[in-house]
């Protein structure tokens, strides 16, 4: 089995993420223009976020 056989990535969309992170679409589209927010993936019209991403952003934005 080579290495890309392993590679499992887990993405969610910008609906997902609004949900699990309690924000409206509308947050994380604002957020895109102003460079802030979690890292995405743009595809076309699609925008994907890396669970793996937002987990790395989440834990470098802690407060307290």
């Amino acid at each position: 089995m080579d290495a890309t056989t392993q590679i499992t990535p887990t993405f969610l969309t910008q609906r997902e993420l609004s949900e699990l992170l309690r924000l409206s679409e509308r947050t994380l589209e604002d957020w895109r223009l102003m460079h802030a927010g979690p890292s995405y993936i743009k595809l076309g019209r699609h925008v994907p976020y890396d669970v793996q991403d937002v987990l790395t952003w989440r834990q470098n934005n802690r407060h307290g």
